[in-house]
């Protein structure tokens, strides 16, 4: 196990005293458990968030290593329908705006099983995967997409850029967060970025995650949560401009942010960089304040899931889950929510079928199993692909089912 005993900010290194959420202690949220682990130990971690007086950086301390949360990996990109045709659609929207082409290389750092270079590849455009995760770059090889396993950073940009590779393309989606070392991580984009290269980052947006309450996007994997001020500022710091930013739909709102070498005037700062930026600090992200004022909002909503939950069952009611994502663990081991409350989940990822949620080992079954048992509700764990999911799942309505999520509160979908 790994702890950082004195507390610091990853980015700033002043020490962090203020607390943003503390969601208590959890197991890691993609631990999955085999039927022969639920009787031995499990291990639980601090989930306490602060954020830093200095930088305002919004971050979890450091309790397990990356080698260990990422070595093998739950989640498969390409399950997701919806996250497919995003993957579609950004692909589109890249060789459009800049021209990419078969003289151009596109990299993505964490790239999962290929779900999105596909997609470049398919336009004839080359590609590189860079995952830490075997089991999922395995799968990303197979299906053609060259991949490098290891962490990226400043060691791997350097080992790359000394191989005659850099990217004109460099993108990340829904890894920065994951990155404990986010000055590391910064620094080595930078040098593998080529002088008129563009780097496209997604990651859920702060401000998002604070008005919309979704304190269960919160778990081990991610060490930081970026606000645009926040975020601008470490870019800045290594040489990197963020030149234009798209506000997007997905994981219950994310930020597309631009980046070009500063020395790169090619690309000029749009007025979508100066808006969002006056809008966060019209909101207060600019200061420490209201950044503390989250606590009382999730403790209210812990209160009003439970107060649901137990009226439901003393009316004799079923519940089941759908989905077994991370967020969702985060909820219900926060909200101590076990097999007495959901008969169990399903998860259309065979590599979660017959496995049990960490923590509160609830089973993970396929879907059909929903046919079989016809709950009376079934709640959506991951609540930003609820659309997706009513649609898929809409027969539970042949026996009177109906639909819950309980972010950003607990609503009923008939």
């Amino acid at each position: 196990m790994i702890t950082n005993t004195e507390n610091r900010c990853r980015f700033c290194k002043s020490h962090l005293n203020h607390t943003f959420v503390d969601l208590g202690m959890s197991p890691l949220a993609n631990s999955y458990l085999k039927t022969e682990q639920l009787q031995h130990m499990e291990p639980f971690y601090p989930l306490h968030v602060y954020v830093c007086k200095a930088c305002l950086l919004v971050q979890l301390p450091l309790f397990e290593s990356p080698d260990n949360i990422f070595s093998d990996y739950a989640y498969f990109s390409s399950y997701s329908d919806s996250w497919l045709k995003h993957a579609r659609d950004y692909t589109k929207l890249m060789v459009e705006r800049f021209g990419f082409d078969l003289r151009s290389i596109v990299v993505e750092i964490a790239s999962n099983d290929g779900y999105l270079l596909q997609y470049f590849k398919e336009r004839g455009i080359p590609v590189l995967g860079i995952e830490p995760a075997k089991n999922v770059a395995k799968a990303a090889e197979k299906a053609g997409i060259p991949t490098i396993v290891t962490f990226f950073g400043t060691q791997t940009a350097l080992k790359l850029l000394n191989e005659g590779k850099q990217a004109d393309l460099l993108i990340g989606n829904n890894v920065l967060a994951h990155v404990p070392d986010v000055n590391d991580f910064v620094k080595g984009m930078k040098i593998f970025l080529k002088p008129k290269g563009v780097i496209t980052m997604e990651f859920p947006h702060l401000m998002q995650l604070m008005n919309e309450n979704q304190f269960d996007t919160i778990y081990h994997e991610h060490f930081s949560y970026f606000s645009f001020i926040t975020v601008e500022k470490i870019f800045a710091h290594h040489g990197l401009t963020i030149f234009d930013v798209d506000e997007l739909p997905t994981h219950g709102g994310s930020l597309r942010i631009y980046a070009r070498h500063a020395e790169d005037a090619s690309q000029p700062v749009s007025q979508r960089v100066t808006d969002l930026r006056t809008r966060e600090e019209a909101a207060g992200f600019g200061g420490l304040e209201h950044h503390l004022s989250f606590t009382e909002k999730v403790k209210k909503t812990k209160r009003n899931i439970l107060t649901f939950l137990i009226e439901t069952k003393q009316k004799g009611k079923s519940i089941v889950g759908y989905g077994a994502p991370a967020k969702g663990n985060t909820l219900l081991n926060y909200c101590s929510i076990r097999s007495d409350f959901i008969d169990y989940t399903v998860d259309r990822s065979p590599h979660k079928q017959g496995h049990y949620l960490p923590g509160t080992h609830i089973p993970i079954h396929s879907p059909d199993t929903i046919r079989e048992t016809k709950p009376d509700y079934l709640l959506i764990l991951p609540w930003n692909i609820r659309e997706e999911v009513m649609e898929q799942m809409s027969y539970i309505r042949e026996w009177g089912g109906q639909f819950i999520v309980f972010i950003p509160e607990v609503k009923i979908y008939p």
